[in-house]
């Protein structure tokens, strides 16, 4: 069961990815991590004790699930070797990559190559690294994809914790993560050599390769997708927390605009399950709806001499105009909300085509929920505006 659990983790990760497969299928970056996924899953699949069954029926051979899986861990330990290459960058990136190649293939062919001269009549499903560990071929086939196992899992192990040192954010976590998941496969590779190592003297530690190496092949492989899939998700996880942060602070503004937004219908339908930055749009343009609405209300004689007040006062321009654009707004409600009022007629004194930019909505709805977030406004009765003289 384990097995099965440790493949769907990993191919789910590839499932992931595979979107962005299809969209850069040239990217061999992108395709090594997907080879990398891919490949993990397989081995956890051939590996579990259903799958042997049903490989050595079909094959009609003993074991013969066993080279199968020992080959598609040499694939993923090829893989793993491909993708350190592609991190380390360099002028030598195609040359490491065949050579890698090379010397797994020649891996591949050892175990093809010994399985075939060794005798393993009776099918063991979970114990025939310990089981043949002392028979002549099979042996020899089992110490080597054990030893190429380490390999890859060491350099890469080594690799990513040295890269992650040098980096910061979702990248350092994803490698960190990587890096202790290739650890844990090293783990697998050690307790298996180990229980082999005390077959040859005579021991028998087949409860390593049978229960320790499995949980940290399975605990590897977690870490694995989650450390490949972390760097990618975390700049939209990023966007996201800003989002909600716009979204929480825009709510004075959008409160001081609600009796305006619901009286002329001007706000659209709430989303319902819809994503952080999704939600903050919504509360924008419903924002931006109102601000429309007020464009002829908007007093620039009340905007400049707050403006020019506030930047006196504190000597700092931004907060001086989001004060100025929290009392227009402020002024602008209360005038469009007079019964009878008309709608002034547009002139210079108007504010025409100056609607605040979305960081400039967040100040403003920081002004607004402030103490004073108009402190001149209250220096200009309201029937004295220059919207009030229209």
């Amino acid at each position: 069961m384990l097995n099965y659990v440790s493949c769907g983790v990993l191919w789910l990760g590839l499932l992931v990815k595979a979107p962005d497969l299809l969209r850069h299928r040239r990217d061999p970056y992108l395709r090594t991590i997907c080879a990398v996924l891919g490949l993990a899953g397989l081995c956890f699949f051939l590996g579990a004790p259903p799958t042997v069954g049903a490989v050595n029926r079909i094959g009609d051979v003993p074991n013969l699930a066993a080279p199968v899986t020992y080959v598609a861990i040499t694939g993923y330990c090829a893989a793993s070797q491909v993708l350190v290459v592609h991190w380390r960058g360099g002028p030598r990136v195609r040359r490491t990559v065949r050579r890698w190649l090379l010397a797994y293939a020649v891996v591949v062919l050892g175990i093809a190559v010994t399985f075939t001269l060794g005798e393993a009549p009776v099918e063991r499903r979970t114990d025939l690294d310990t089981y043949y560990a002392t028979t002549p071929f099979i042996a020899q086939m089992i110490v080597l994809y054990l030893v190429a196992h380490l390999t890859a899992v060491t350099v890469t192990t080594v690799s990513s914790l040295r890269w992650a040192r040098r980096v910061r954010g979702g990248l350092r976590a994803g490698l960190t993560l990587l890096g202790t998941g290739s650890l844990c496969g090293a783990g697998y590779s050690v307790a298996k050599l180990v229980a082999v190592g005390a077959r040859w003297s005579g021991r028998d530690w087949s409860r390593l390769g049978t229960t320790v190496s499995p949980a940290a092949a399975g605990l590897g492989a977690l870490l694995t997708v989650v450390g490949v899939l972390v760097p990618l998700a975390a700049p939209r996880v990023a966007e996201w927390r800003r989002a909600r942060r716009t979204y929480a602070r825009l709510e004075p503004l959008e409160r001081a605009l609600d009796d305006l937004l619901t009286r002329r219908a001007l706000r659209l339908p709430r989303p319902g399950l819809a994503s952080p930055t999704t939600r903050l749009m919504w509360r924008q343009t419903s924002v931006h709806n109102a601000l429309s609405h007020l464009d002829a209300y908007f007093d620039r004689e009340l905007y400049d001499r707050t403006r020019a007040g506030v930047l006196a006062a504190t000597g700092e321009a931004e907060r001086a105009e989001a004060a100025a654009w929290a009392a227009v707004i402020t002024a602008a409600v209360r005038d469009e909300a007079e019964p009878g009022r008309r709608v002034p007629p547009r002139d210079g004194g108007r504010l025409p085509g100056r609607a605040p930019e979305p960081a400039v909505l967040v100040r403003i709805a920081d002004a607004l929920a402030g103490p004073a977030p108009a402190p001149a406004a209250a220096a200009v009765p309201s029937r004295t505006t220059t919207a009030g003289t229209a």
